[in-house]
């Protein structure tokens, strides 16, 4: 589905003409400590007030912008998406304002700002995207730029005015991509608050040589603002009368910060916070809290007081909300069509060095190849040759043969690199990965399944996690940018919000507390979120008797209370890297991490709402401990060891596991493990993926642990819903451990494939999608003859165990370093220059 039926349902809701008011200026709370409200908060908020068109135009970046393009399709507003950009000034300017600040040094105002708004055209949404990684010196002509050139980009982000004329030129086209609204806050706008009307010409005429004036509009801000004040009434006038000069379109907005009134009081924290500067009337931005998304009524009454001001005629009113509505109408963007919800990008066959129509060939051909390496000259028999044809069958279907080869690629790449890498998570369950050496697990061996990783009937894009060197990781991140070129690939980003103790550090330097008691006050608190202060007051003991809640901590905790899931930082992620075909950088806006490395200023869930894969590359230390283990065997004993081949069976190494002495191996050297392993007595491979997926706080939470090790140990008898079910259940004892063990019991019960018994599996994690996947169940094995009681107690277990459940392939791909870590510490009485090595 190309656009959001509530679009064609209404179709005349975005029309100009008698249409409520649409808000083109709105920061929420990815505004990094600017706006106070969640994208999610303020479509919510539009939606109450009737409006049709809602923009969102964050300071400095497109970070929110998804997560409200998906509120936006959820609520029936079409979006529009823009970004709040400081601008390099080039020529004479009005002096900035001052603000003070800490240690009494003045700091100015900071750059001038200009709103820039992507059109609907195909191309807008990625002129924004290149302008915004520009002002963050990660566009692609920068990439080659000084290191220290491209992190004063990250500390500053901004535009030059010859960025946005590059951007607005379109020879094909009466109309740019792109519309830049001059407003109160930009070098014309400043120059007509500080009385420079000719200034403000000048600067105007400058704005019109550079673009089309069709690219241009002013943008008239009126809060009720003493004079001075750059949202004053006078100010909003002449910007108005200026407009009307120079024959350019007005527009008029709020330029709004809080979805409501009474969130006014958190921007002043935010601009405190953001300034390093105690609360003052003098340092804050607002000057009350009409900064709000107000209603068409209240706009109309807003308008209709600027007209007045500006001595034009009552006709004005309406004219100035018709050229608002009018060039909104033109910014609306279809999330499916423009942003790429619902598609899938990957590298092209092409930069892998393989003709497009050759894809499904060549992932056929280094299949079969595998089937031979993998199981020698039989390769694996029919089941193991019946099992690729079906996983290749899926995959050619769902077009994923590009990303399976990348992947492939990536995995040869880094083992080239001479560094150790090894696949984890539900990918292991793919024979096809398997084949491909990116996953060192025998899915056939194991009972692994494909559907727990990918089906027709998964909304979620495919998702294969590579575990590297922590010591070397980002030798890999370096590698695959050199590979894959900077067009096609990106670091991904998170976004650190407001918790309860940088809440409380901010909040209380902003209401000038002493530093000492805040610090104090901070660490008081556990690692919690913001909004769980009072309840942790209340409740934990050590807290209850600490008076913080007394005195002005009153006001700071319900202040620190509505900091709560504001981004604060964004951050490069640990270890998401996108993939993409070379229309990446005209789908996500870039910039450039502490560590220098590109990133884009979305995070991983919004990154696969685009359809952007994101193929994750872990550190991990044991990885390294590994690596090095093997280095200093090479060194001593002039043996190069290969730790891939080492058989899973041997007796001493299990032996060592059961012993309990499991300090430096992998997943099992806690004292919780080494409790649970003494118990259990792994004897086989099998067993450690058993044990693995046991030490899960969901199977103990849930008393998973006991019916098993007693049944294991013979002191009860393994019990089954059903005979038919002692296939599924017998290798952990009756006990549902693995999500595989659930697709499996509910595909065997009612007859249903694997792919339609995960889906089921997933929606047991909802009390709704319980419920539905209930009477499904009974429905359907009460048709294939099951008795009721059979049928009530198999329920009854999934019911209790699925959200508990691990997946059965990644405590496969886990066992795997965690057996090798194992055979490389010698068990008692095996000296280290005496190890057996292949």
């Amino acid at each position: 589905m190309s656009t959001d039926d509530s679009f064609a349902r209404n179709p005349s809701r975005g029309s100009a003409a008698g249409s409520p008011f649409v808000h083109l200026h709105v920061a929420s709370g990815h505004s990094l400590q600017y706006g106070t409200s969640a994208p999610e908060v303020l479509v919510e908020r539009a939606a109450e007030l009737g409006m049709p068109l809602l923009a969102l135009t964050d300071r400095d970046g497109l970070y929110g912008a998804v997560r409200f393009a998906r509120a936006c399709a959820g609520a029936g507003i079409r979006p529009v998406l823009g970004a709040d950009l400081a601008v390099r000034p080039d020529g004479p300017q009005a002096p900035p304002a001052t603000t003070p600040a800490r240690g009494g040094r003045a700091v100015d105002a900071g750059l001038p700002r200009v709103t820039v708004l992507a059109r609907g055209g195909r191309a807008g949404w990625g002129a924004l995207c290149r302008l915004v990684s520009a002002a963050h010196g990660a566009d692609l002509a920068s990439a080659a730029a000084p290191a220290a050139e491209l992190l004063a980009g990250r500390r500053r982000p901004a535009v030059t005015p010859e960025l946005i004329t590059r951007q607005l030129e379109d020879a094909d086209a009466l109309e740019g991509d792109l519309l830049v609204l001059l407003g109160p806050s930009s070098d014309v706008g400043r120059a007509i608050t500080a009385g420079r009307p000719d200034l403000a010409r000048a600067l105007l005429r400058r704005w019109r040589e550079r673009a089309c004036g069709a690219d241009l509009a002013v943008e008239v801000v009126h809060q009720l603002a003493p004079p001075g004040h750059p949202h004053s009434l006078p100010v909003a006038a002449r910007m108005l009368g200026l407009a009307a000069e120079a024959g350019l379109p007005a527009v008029l907005t709020n330029a709004v910060r809080h979805a409501r009134p009474e969130d006014a009081p958190v921007a002043d924290i935010l601009d405190a916070a953001r300034r390093l500067v105690p609360l003052d009337r003098r340092h804050r931005d607002r000057a009350n809290a009409e900064g709000h998304l107000k209603s068409a009524a209240e706009m109309a009454l807003v308008a209709e007081e600027v007209v007045r001001a500006a001595g034009q005629s009552p006709t004005g009113t309406r004219r100035l909300l018709a050229a608002t509505a009018d060039l909104a109408a033109g910014l609306a963007l279809d999330p499916y069509v423009h942003l790429g919800f619902g598609s899938v990008r990957m590298p092209e066959p092409a930069v892998l060095g393989i003709a497009p129509e050759r894809a499904t060939a060549e992932l056929r051909a280094r299949c079969e190849a595998g089937l031979v390496h993998r199981y020698g000259p039989a390769a694996g028999g029919p089941d193991a040759r019946a099992r690729l044809d079906d996983e290749l069958a899926l995959i050619r279907r769902l077009g994923y043969e590009a990303y399976f080869l990348t992947v492939a690629e990536v995995v040869d790449m880094v083992r080239g690199m001479g560094i150790r890498c090894a696949a984890r998570g539900s990918g292991a369950g793919s024979l096809v990965n398997h084949l491909l050496g990116v996953s060192g697990v025998d899915p056939m061996r194991y009972g692994l399944l494909m559907e727990r990783f990918l089906s027709e009937r998964r909304t979620a894009l495919p998702d294969i996690d590579l575990d590297v060197e922590s010591a070397r990781r980002t030798e890999v991140y370096q590698r695959l940018l050199d590979r894959f070129g900077a067009e096609r690939t990106l670091c991904v980003s998170m976004q650190e919000t407001y918790r309860a103790r940088h809440a409380v550090r901010d909040v209380g330097a902003a209401l000038g507390l002493p530093p000492e008691e805040i610090a104090a006050a901070a660490k008081a608190f556990p690692h919690i979120r913001a909004r769980d202060v009072r309840a942790a007051l209340r409740d934990l003991p050590e807290l209850r008797s600490s008076r913080l809640d007394e005195g002005v901590f009153a006001v700071l905790f319900d202040l620190v209370e509505k900091l709560d899931g504001l981004p604060r930082h964004i951050a490069l992620h640990p270890s998401g890297i996108l993939l993409s075909d070379q229309r990446l950088r005209d789908l996500t806006p870039a910039e450039i991490s502490a560590q220098g490395f590109p990133m884009s200023q979305f995070d991983k869930d919004d990154v696969e709402e685009i359809g952007l894969l994101k193929l994750d590359v872990l550190g991990v230390r044991m990885q390294s401990a590994m690596a090095y283990a093997l280095t200093e065997i090479a060194r001593t004993e002039q043996t190069e060891v290969d730790l891939d081949a080492v058989p899973h069976d041997d007796p001493a190494t299990f032996e060592l596991i059961r012993s309990t002495r499991t300090l430096g191996c992998f997943q099992i050297e806690s004292p919780g493990q080494r409790e649970l392993i003494g118990k259990f007595g792994p004897e086989t491979f099998e067993d450690l993926i058993i044990d693995i997926s046991l030490f899960r706080p969901g199977p103990v939470k849930s008393d998973m642990v006991t019916p098993f090790l007693n049944a294991r140990q013979g002191w009860t008898k393994a019990e089954y819903p059903h005979p038919d079910l002692e296939p599924v259940l017998a290798e952990t004892e009756g006990v549902v451990v693995f999500h595989e063990q659930v697709i499996k019991t509910i595909a065997v019960l009612t007859g249903c494939s694997a792919a339609r018994a995960d889906e089921a599996r997933r929606a047991l994690g909802s009390p709704g999608g319980q419920t539905a996947v209930g009477d499904w169940f009974t429905t359907e094995a009460d048709r294939r003859g099951y008795p009721r009681a059979v049928v009530e107690r198999a329920w009854e277990v999934l019911r209790a165990f699925a959200s508990f459940g691990f997946c059965k392939a990644h405590a496969a791909a886990f066992a795997l370093p965690t057996y090798q870590s194992a055979w490389l510490n010698p068990p008692p009485g095996r000296l280290p220059g005496r190890c057996p090595h292949p």
